[in-house]
């Protein structure tokens, strides 16, 4: 056997893998990003986004490495501090990914050393169970199939995020309704496919048509209401237009908040319509569904429960990092139907739920070594419990509706409608000018992210450039928003 003097190889992996040295880092790791969080919670010390050109970013961070390392782990963790944006800022009002609960980030950096990659339960007993434990909770949040020991009983599945779990979702729903089989024989086996779907659905169910081969008219765009919620009286001849290009309907896809501005759909009616032509109903509820979980703003979601379907991504209203993404069937069996291949060497006779099989998550999503992802948001309802994350959800929803208050209430700014969520667009409109509205939105939003006061992004609304905020920071006030006005009226006058 070499020894240690005889194989310098082996010497430095023994080193590499010695838990003192990590003992070490990883306390001084957590003591540094305890001061961060501490600072950038304060958001005084901090800009939101320490902006850099992208070629200053690249050139920080050389492809080039020295052969045996050398590189202290402080000396990254600080560059990369200094280098992020900041979402655990309070006036980080961007995009919607949440700052997550520091102990969510402890249950990912636990679960990024267990390394368990739980495609099979053997691989992954403990997070595992986790995944079925919190499936079932988020299922009984929304009322799916009336709960554990009802018939059909609801389930699902958790993966990495709204873009995978809406195409496992419209998967099953081809499996479900399309009279032949796509997934053996092409999707050129029967009759065009397509689903119904608002104008503001995500992009993601557009990807997803084209991935199952269902084409650009894969997606059948239904008007929207003046709220820019899908229209219900729409459907009907939105349907009769698929049917005259002889397309098969197979469903409709809903929003529950929308990513443009927030919008609930009006599932109730939606749910009347499916039910009468016979059509799956498949719910985006990746930012919106989390409204259930808040005694006040429940009442968005109703009609969730008679969904097929419905997304819900814990890394927009749950508290924990990204992604983790929950894909919830009424249904459980059709959990089972996304996916059909072999793989005996890790479903030995195993096949659709039989024997133990129903344990085994990767029979269920696209990945097979997946994360254990479940760890994260079980760690926060049982170390927080579900009322504070509705508490959560009230506050950001009612510091959305001050917002659109204020904004109403201040004649040099528009808002086009009134905020469902907690996503509010707007626009700046100087007072007495005759400019061009759009690029005054471009500028005042890269002039802001360049100064790093604030962190907003923008989007465009009937054709015209607005800005676009997301209150999902729990520390963001009123206080924030008004400063916020101000540093738009001093960017848009510089």
């Amino acid at each position: 056997m070499l020894s240690r003097m005889d194989d310098p190889a082996g010497d430095a992996l023994h080193r590499a893998f010695d838990p003192e040295v990590f003992r070490r880092d990883g306390h001084a790791a957590v003591e540094r990003l305890a001061d961060y969080l501490r600072d950038a919670l304060d958001g005084g010390s901090l800009p939101v986004l320490p902006w850099a050109p992208p070629e200053a970013a690249l050139a920080a961070w050389p492809a080039e490495f020295p052969e045996r390392g050398g590189t202290p782990f402080a000396e990254l963790l600080e560059r990369a501090i200094a280098g992020s944006i900041h979402l655990h800022h309070p006036r980080f009002v961007g995009h919607q990914v949440t700052a997550p609960l520091p102990h969510a980030a402890l249950a990912e950096f636990a679960a990024a050393l267990l390394n368990n990659g739980m495609a099979v339960y053997e691989m992954g007993p403990a997070a595992t169970a986790m995944e079925h434990a919190v499936v079932r909770f988020l299922c009984g949040a929304l009322g799916l199939g009336g709960g554990a020991g009802t018939d059909p009983e609801p389930g699902g599945v958790l993966t990495s995020g709204g873009s995978l779990g809406n195409l496992t979702a419209l998967l099953a729903a081809r499996r479900a309704g399309a009279g032949f089989d796509a997934w053996r024989d092409g999707a050129a086996a029967g009759p065009p496919l397509a689903f119904l779907a608002g104008a503001d659905v995500h992009y993601a169910l557009a990807r997803a048509a084209g991935i199952m081969g269902l084409g650009a008219d894969g997606l059948v765009r239904v008007p929207l209401d003046a709220r820019r919620r899908l229209a219900p009286e729409q459907l009907k001849p939105a349907l009769a237009v698929a049917a005259r290009a002889g397309r098969r309907v197979l469903g409709v896809a809903a929003n529950a908040g929308s990513t443009p501005v927030g919008a609930f759909d009006p599932l109730e009616e939606i749910a009347e319509f499916c039910a009468r032509e016979g059509l799956w109903l498949h719910v985006d509820g990746a930012h919106g569904a989390a409204a259930a979980l808040s005694p006040k703003y429940r009442g968005l979601v109703a009609g969730i429960e008679r969904a097929d379907s419905v997304v819900w991504d814990a890394h927009k209203m749950l508290l924990v990092p990204a992604l983790v993404t929950a894909v919830l069937f009424r249904d459980a069996r059709r959990s089972w139907d996304p996916f059909a291949e072999d793989a005996p060497y890790l479903f030995p006779g195993a096949v659709r739920g039989e024997g133990e099989a129903w344990f085994d998550v990767a029979h269920r999503t696209l990945e097979c070594t997946k994360r254990m992802m479940s760890f994260e948001l079980y760690a926060v309802l049982a170390g927080f419990g579900p009322a504070l994350l509705g508490d959560y959800v009230t506050r950001c929803f009612d510091l959305a509706r001050r917002f659109g208050e204020l904004l109403e209430e201040t004649p040099d700014f528009e808002l086009p409608v009134a905020p469902e969520a907690n996503i509010v667009c707007f626009r700046y409109v100087p007072l007495g000018g005759d400019q061009d509205l759009d690029a005054v939105q471009e500028r005042v939003r890269r002039r802001l992210i360049e100064d790093g006061s604030f962190y907003l992004v923008q989007t465009r609304l009937d054709g015209a450039v607005h800005l676009r905020t997301t209150l999902i920071h729990p520390r963001t006030s009123e206080a924030d928003l008004a400063d916020l006005l101000t540093a738009i009226r001093r960017a848009a006058a510089a």
